[in-house]
């Protein structure tokens, strides 16, 4: 893997962001004008790049079209800016692999995830799921699951 791409809101995002940065793998991405998140402005250790003039759908869609391909991490029913993320990667032709933590742990979605990878050859991967207000164990998750992608620790929890 090259790179983590990620629109860098709490939960899903930053989770992935610092996976990679832990394991010195390239991470960037878009984000809204004014590195907007839930919880204030992006800090700026992410390295994200401000869509001019755009909010949330618009970095989503950007960072769909700038990957080869995007993990969605998802908790039950697919919906809201998760929900928008793969209907823009259908839009896009992109390819995109969703992995409902609810039913699997990070251990578990792994050999899923490196099979969609070495299927249509990615090297620049988005990652993209709920932020930390929609889902507490967002965050934790995606760190887990990309740490165990690029070669961290071993680990089942959920």
């Amino acid at each position: 893997m090259r790179k983590v791409v990620s629109g860098g809101q709490t939960g899903v995002d930053r989770g992935a962001l610092d996976a990679a940065m832990a394991h010195g793998v390239a991470v960037g991405g878009w984000c809204p004008e004014g590195r907007l998140a839930e919880d204030g402005r992006i800090p700026a250790r992410y390295p994200l790049r401000e869509l001019p003039g755009a909010g949330y759908r618009q970095r989503t869609r950007q960072n769909v079209i700038d990957s080869e391909g995007t993990l969605i991490i998802h908790f039950g029913p697919v919906t809201g800016g998760t929900r928008e993320t793969l209907l823009f990667c259908e839009a896009e032709g992109r390819p995109c692999l969703q992995v409902d933590a609810l039913c699997t742990t990070p251990g578990e979605a792994l050999p899923r995830v490196r099979r969609f990878i070495g299927k249509w050859d990615l090297h620049v991967l988005n990652v993209a799921g709920p932020r930390a207000s929609g889902e507490p164990l967002a965050q934790g998750y995606a760190r887990e699951l990309v740490g165990l992608l690029l070669g961290g620790a071993t680990g089942s929890r959920r």
